[in-house]
This record gives C-alpha cells, structure tokens and sequence, in this order.
C-alpha cells in the first residue's frame, strides 16, 4: 500500500512539474516586464525629447535636466535596476525573453560606464550635439492643437537653463582634462551661428509659425506667432549666443591638444569600453585593428582590378585624383544632386520585392542637409519619422560644396541610408509590436550601420552599380569602412597623430579630400561608434553564407533578410543566435 502511494506521489509529481515550472517562467517573466516598463517610463520622464520622438507627448513643454545631481540620480535608479534584473533567474525565462535580458542587462552597465567615465562632459562632436538636436524640434514636434504650439514655445523659452546646464558639464570636462579635441571644433561654430539671428522669423526655430494646420482657430494664431517671435528673440538666440560666446572664449582655447581619447583620464579603460559598445562582441582594439588591415589588402586588390579593366594608365593615387578633379564624376546644381539620388532610391524601390518578404508601411523622401548643419555634416544621413506623426523618413543629401560631393559613390550612400538601408531596417523595426519599448525604440549600432553597409553590397545582387565608377564607388565605400577599423583604433589606442589618419584614409579611397577631413574629425570626436559598420556587416555577411551553405537548395534570400531584420536591432551575437536557430527549425522539417 505504501508503495503504491509512493507511485502515485511521483506521477502526482510528474504531471505537475510542467505546470510549476510554466508558473515559475511565468513569474520570472512577469518580474522581468516589470522592469521594462518602470525603467522606461523613468526613461520618458527624464527625457522628454526622447519621449517625443517615440510618440509620447506628456512631456512636450519640457526639456532635459542634465545638473549633477539629475546625472547621479539616474545613474543610482539604473543601479538598483540592474540589482532587481540580476535577482531574477534568466534560465526561468522563454526564448522570447532571454535576448530582452540579456540587451537591457548590456544597456544598463553600458549607462552606468558612461557616466562614470565622464561621457557627459562632452556633449557634442565635431559635427553635431545637444545643440543641433534642439534645432530639430520643429520637425519633430506635433503642431496640431494650440496646446501643442504653447508646448512648443515652453520649450524654446526653457533653452537658456538647458545651455547653461550643458555648459557647466562641459566646464566639469575642461577641469578634468575630459573635452574634445581642439583641433575638431573649428567647424563647429556655425551650427551655432545659424541660430543667432537679428530677425526672429528668419529662424528655424519660426517655421511652425509660418503655416498652421485647419485645426488650429484663427483667433489664436497672431497670438502664437507673437508668442513665437517673442520666444525666439527672448531665450534662442540668447540661449546660442551664450554657447558662442562659452565655445569661442573658454572652451575652445582650453580643450586638449591631444586627439586620442586615451590620453584623456582613464581613456585606454573608457576606449575598450566604447569598442565593446559599439561593436557588441568582446573584442580588443588591437584586434580590431589587425582586422581592418586584413579587409584594406582585399579591398585594395578589387580596387585595383577595376582600374586595370579601365585600362588606366597611372598610378592608384593618380586614379584617385582623376575620379577627384573630373567634372563628370560632379553634379552641377543641388538640384541634379538630388535627382540623381531620388532615381537611383527608385530604383532600388523596384527591386525590393525580390528581396525582402516584409516591406514598411512607411514612405520616406529625398531632401537636402538643412543649411545651418550642412558646411561640417557628412555626405548623406536618414532621419526617421517621428513615432505618431503624418511625417515620412527622409533620406538627408548634403548639397553643400557640390565639387566634394562625388556621383560614383552617391549609389551606395542612397541604398545605406534609404533603401534597403536605414529606412527600410528602422520603418520595419517601428511596426514591430511584440517587443518591449526598450527594444522597439532603440539603436544597435553593429546591427544598424551594419545593415546599412551589408545594404550597399546588396546593391550588386539588385543591379544598381551600373558602370566600372559606381562598382569603384561602391568599393571605395567598403574601403572607408574598412579604413575606419584601422583609423579609429589608431587614434584612440595606438598613438596615432591626425595626419596619419588623414593619410591613410585619402591614400585608399576616393572620398573627397574634404569628405576625408569631416570623417576623421568625426572618428577623433565620437570614438569606437565608427567600429560599428565594419564589425556589423561581416557579421550579417557571414551568416548569410552559413545559411546558403547549409540549407542549400531550401535557401530563400527574402526569408533570411526577414529573419535578419524580424526582431530590430540586436547585438551581433543575439543576431547570431536566431539566425542558427532559423536554419536549425528548416533543416529540422525536413
């Protein structure tokens, strides 16, 4: 009898140990999501610009607190965060789940590094900062109801206290020996400029209060443009006019000579930092270096092979100074820039379809850089759609200084930042509903930049490259990449000067040689986040054959870029992870 009741104890057992264990990945889940939804409703309050951009509109009259104290309160709310996250047992989890933990866990020691390294004492790069994404905000805010134009003009009169809280971190840099480079900031100066005007309606800033939307009663409207006017005149351009006057006197002439980011206090710790960041695998930075060497000598030997098909009597360098100096490598009017950019996106449009089984919903347009950015911005850049808004996503083309703006390369710039590229990847990831916010919303720089270049050779299976110079193009577009493995390493841990730099990255492409300026300036000022593109489109590159060698026959190139792209941006080893799981299941159904 004993026995028989042991027996039925243990299928007692048995039949409801699936159920304990579904209520403890259950519970493990639910404490999971808790997180996820404290730390991102924390994250739209303490950011309401990022709340904006993402569709959440109950900050809109408000801007960013960056004091100390807001700084280290943050930073002790991610803390506790990541207590909570490590007290709940991953292994409990699901398939879904476990990638989401493993980001928010690498998300969270990544902002605490950040600022404990001093990442907020520089607030800006060579090209942009806090300031040119303030000048955004008549693109991205909603100008629907009055209630919204009032949300507006809060924000422009809050831009002074916001100015000076930026100032005074950069302050707490120059004390700590923590700014950017001297030598990078000299093109800085007139995205501030452009902001202090004598004439408040000739401000980007006005353009909301050039055309209101039916909605918005006639009553109202002389109110809001004077509101508007006054704002502008009141607190923008004194708010600019404080940064020109903190940027030209005190921060300028004291900001470091050195152009590594290693020399700084604890740099060579914070730089294995940012490579481990920006790449999303443990890697060194000599590694990475020793990698870009490799991918320069193969890159150099297609190079040289189209020259040769050319028949080109001359040297590399001399090839690079052709395709530099010959006027019908250039376009004549910004105008015949931008068609050529908008035919050649056409033209990938049509191709989609063979290669993609989801497409976004979303449209997006060509449109020129803004004025007030374009002198020190680089050549071309996608800007999403603001989350809820009627906007498209628009594919920036820099117009500026035409003779430095090259037609061969202009098809590979087009399929990286709008189709298959930018666009197409973010519009996609945007319609994703089953993801945590965290997710949906965020940026994996490997994943994205290396989707954008994996783009760009896409565009030889699409049939875009249509002469030797595109192809070279094209080339010289991997080769800045590749270039960029070598260089930002350089830089920042081996001693490199900027004039090596600059060297080698105009000795081996056939970017502009003021392009080549831009992007070293770039590299010096934002370092490790260049690392990204390389790593990211190897990656993905190196997937994809491992699935047309193992599934053979069953391989479908629309499926694989699916997969690729079903889940937003990830790490490269989480991408690395479905993709094997994918071919596993097909092999599996066999």
């Amino acid at each position: 009898m004993r026995r028989h009741s042991i027996v039925l104890l243990a299928m007692s057992l048995l039949a409801l140990a699936p159920r304990l264990e579904a209520q403890q990945t259950g519970d493990a889940a639910a404490r999971l999501h808790v997180l996820f939804d404290e730390a991102w409703q924390f994250d739209l309050r303490e950011s309401p610009l990022f709340a904006t951009s993402v569709g959440q509109h109950a900050y809109d009259d408000q801007l960013p607190s960056v004091t100390a104290a807001d700084l280290d309160r943050r930073t002790q709310f991610r803390r506790a965060l990541l207590d909570r996250l490590g007290a709940i047992d991953r292994a409990a989890l699901g398939e879904q789940d476990r990638p989401s933990y493993d980001m928010f866990e690498r998300e969270l020691r990544d902002a605490i590094a950040d600022f404990e390294f001093g990442a907020h004492w520089i607030p800006i790069t060579s090209e942009t900062g806090f300031h040119t994404g303030f000048a955004s905000l008549p693109r991205s805010m909603p100008f629907r109801t009055v209630r919204q134009y009032e949300n507006y003009i809060a924000r422009l009169r809050a831009f002074p206290t916001y100015v000076r809280q930026q100032i005074g971190m950069m302050r707490r840099g120059l004390e700590h020996g923590f700014t950017q480079p001297r030598v990078v900031l000299g093109g800085l100066e007139p995205s501030i400029a452009a902001h202090v005007v004598d004439d408040p309606t000739t401000s980007v800033f006005y353009a909301p209060f050039e055309h209101f939307a039916s909605s918005i009663p006639e009553v109202e409207r002389d109110r809001l443009r004077a509101d508007g006017r006054a704002a502008i005149t009141e607190a923008v351009v004194p708010g600019y006019s404080a940064l020109q006057e903190f940027m030209r006197d005190e921060y300028i002439p004291n900001a470091r000579e050195t152009v590594g980011i290693s020399e700084v206090p604890h740099g060579r710790a914070y730089y294995e930092h940012l490579v481990r960041h920006f790449t999303t695998v443990d890697i060194t930075p000599e590694q990475v270096h020793a990698l870009g060497l490799d991918e320069v000598r193969r890159i150099r030997a297609e190079m040289e092979a189209i020259i040769e098909g050319l028949g080109f009597d001359g040297s590399f360098a001399e090839f690079l100074e052709f395709l530099r100096t010959d006027p019908r490598f250039y376009a004549e009017t910004p105008e015949e820039l931008l068609k050529e950019a908008s035919f050649i996106a056409k033209r990938m449009d049509a191709r989609l379809p063979s290669l993609f089984g989801r497409l976004p919903r979303l449209t997006y347009g060509v449109a020129p850089v803004p004025d007030h950015l374009a002198p020190n911005y680089t050549g071309g850049r996608y800007v999403g759609a603001p989350a809820g808004s009627s906007e498209p996503g628009y594919y920036w083309v820099n117009t500026h200084g035409l003779e430095n703006r090259p037609l061969y390369t202009l098809p590979a710039l087009t399929l990286h930042e709008a189709v298959p590229g930018h666009h197409l990847q973010i519009a996609l990831a945007n319609e994703i509903e089953d993801l945590p916010d965290f997710r949906r919303y965020g940026y994996v720089n490997a994943f994205g930049e290396g989707w954008g270049l994996y783009s760009e050779w896409l565009g030889i299976e699409a049939g875009i490259y249509r002469t030797p110079y595109e192809q070279f193009g094209r080339l010289t577009y991997e080769m800045w990449r590749a270039c960029r493995l070598v260089v930002d390493t350089g830089i920042h841990a081996m001693g490199w000067t900027r004039r090596q730099a600059l060297d080698y990255l105009a000795s081996n492409t056939a970017l502009s040689l003021h392009e080549v300026r831009t992007e070293i300036d770039r590299y010096i000022s934002w370092p490790g986040q260049a690392l990204a593109y390389k790593m990211g489109e190897l990656k993905i590159r190196e997937l994809r054959s491992l699935a047309e060698q193992r599934l053979g026959t069953r391989f479908d190139v629309r499926e694989f870029h699916d997969v690729v792209l079903q889940n937003g941006t990830v790490p490269l080893t989480v991408l690395e992870d479905q993709v094997r799981a994918y071919i596993e299941r097909l092999l599996s159904d066999r």
